[in-house]
């Protein structure tokens, strides 16, 4: 009886939520089933469990029976509506219109109104996620989440460190508040700035801009260090050719008042002449170019001339040593001369800088130094001084013409070694030997003046360097040869007859 109240209970909850004659087939469905499910219980007498509004499990055997009516039940509904009732829904609602709880029954879901329904077989094998309520794994918009992110870029400079103060690196000095940081530069050594510096004065020697070394000296520069450019600046030329130390004293010049002072390149003077025995063993005349560099500081208002005019018992105090009053007679020979002007080219001129006269004066005495000597490595060193090898082919035109001049089979022997050695080392190249033979090929016309037999030595000399190899297809492919002179008959009426005679009618 009681079970049959709490049917009627049920029953008429639903009636009440929905119009009158509105009894659907599902209900119906329902209250047959449930009445299957009530004739079935475990045993016997539900009274404890339907008094907390459970069910308990039915029967094995009757389980199979409850479903199978159930499974025929739900045919004949949706035969008989298309599923307008809606019998098929897992959750029925409750007069209220709530959606009432559910306890599974084998397989399928028997609900709190004592309904029972069958699960669809076509859930077991959809695609969708069953993981609805964690998203789909996928990143965030910004890129800063989802599966498998680490989050937004950059992110982690953000985040705030945690501190614990158990920790055995924690430092609670460093980490108050009241603590300032502020950023302290360390003071670089000697031999540091000497290291940075060679970069700065290795690339001066390539573009000459004294400008651009100053700027990048006042990047590096720091207040005691400033006596040290000088001594860094005459050691690191001492390295190089005439041509880098004009220009080194030209930064010195163009540095002093901006970036040194006259003190500063005096105590950079007294440093190189405490270094002296040490810079003669890498060079050994660091005494000679030292007094130069003196010399041409003075003249050019650097220092003054007091500086270099040391008595004998200042070098004593000093205890400079024999290279170092060595160093100051040559400054100070070089300032007692009348007048500084030839200061300015102490060093000589370099090598572009030099009148091409001056240049071809000087590849003259190298040829005839060489015709005396026969020496072919002092040759080759004074053509690496002159440092113009752009300029190369006016020693093999100088070369060719004074065999030509000579008339000796000796000198032809001698040139062409020398024009073979400087081949091979290619301390003139190709493309310059072959612009001095051309240059003489071409003025053969006006050598031949001078020198009737121009053209039988030319030949023969060009013969021997062939033999020699290092002479290309085009020099031999442009040798020029002298023509036959037609001379004027008695009866051409004083006229040169022409090259091609006109073929007459």
């Amino acid at each position: 009886m009681e079970v049959e109240s709490n049917n009627k209970r049920a029953t008429n909850g639903r009636h009440s939520a929905s119009p009158e004659g509105s009894d659907s087939k599902e209900s119906s469905v329902e209250r047959e089933l449930n009445g299957e499910i009530q004739a079935v219980e475990l045993n016997g007498s539900g009274s404890g469990s339907h008094a907390n509004g459970h069910i308990k499990k039915p029967l094995p055997v009757e389980d199979g029976r409850i479903k199978r009516k159930a499974k025929r039940l739900i045919q004949r509904q949706n035969s008989g509506s298309g599923g307008g009732g809606g019998g098929g829904s897992p959750s029925q609602t409750n007069g209220n219109g709530a959606s009432a709880s559910s306890t599974l029954v084998g397989n399928g879901i028997l609900t709190a109104t004592g309904g029972y329904v069958v699960p669809h077989r076509r859930w077991k094998n959809s695609r969708r996620s069953r993981n609805l309520n964690r998203g789909r794994g996928l990143p965030k918009k910004g890129g800063a989440g989802g599966k498998g992110v680490w989050g937004l870029p950059g992110s982690e400079a953000l985040a705030e460190v945690y501190e614990d103060e158990n920790d055995p690196n924690y430092d609670s000095e460093c980490n108050d508040r009241n603590v300032e940081l502020r950023e302290v530069i360390t003071e670089i050594t000697p031999v540091e700035f000497f290291k940075l510096a060679e970069p700065i004065v290795l690339e001066y020697f390539e573009h000459g801009d004294t400008h651009e070394v100053a700027v990048s000296f006042d990047e590096i520069l720091q207040g005691p260090l400033r006596e040290h450019i000088t001594s860094i600046l005459v050691e690191i030329s001492m390295d190089h050719k005439d041509s880098q130390r004009e220009m080194t004293s030209v930064l010195i010049s163009d540095l002093y008042g901006r970036v040194i002072t006259g003190k500063d390149i005096e105590k950079g003077f007294n440093m190189l002449l405490s270094n002296l025995p040490d810079l003669i063993l890498d060079t050994p005349e660091a005494p000679i170019i030292l007094g130069n560099f003196m010399a041409r500081a003075v003249a050019d208002d650097c220092i003054p001339p007091k500086f270099v005019a040391k008595s004998t018992a200042d070098l004593e105090l000093l205890e400079l040593g024999e290279h170092a009053e060595q160093a100051l007679r040559r400054a100070d020979s070089l300032l007692h001369k009348q007048g500084w002007a030839h200061l300015d080219n102490v060093w000589g001129m370099g090598g572009p800088l030099r009148p091409v006269k001056t240049i071809t004066k000087q590849m003259e005495l190298l040829l005839k130094e060489y015709q005396s000597s026969r020496d072919v490595a002092e040759a080759q060193r004074c053509l690496r001084a002159l440092e113009v090898p752009h300029y190369h082919h006016e020693l093999v035109y100088e070369a060719i013409v004074m065999t030509l001049e000579s008339l000796s089979q000796t000198t032809e022997e001698a040139m062409c070694e020398l024009l073979k050695q400087l081949d091979l080392t290619c301390l003139v190249l190709p493309a310059g030997m072959e612009q001095g033979f051309m240059r003489v090929f071409d003025d053969m016309a006006d050598i031949v003046l001078d020198v009737p037999l121009a053209y039988i030595i030319l030949d023969r000399f060009v013969e021997r360097c062939n033999r020699a190899g290092f002479l290309t297809d085009k020099i031999i492919n442009n040798m020029p040869s002298r023509g036959r002179k037609r001379f004027v008959s008695e009866g051409d009426g004083g006229h040169v007859k022409p090259a091609t005679l006109p073929i007459r009618d």
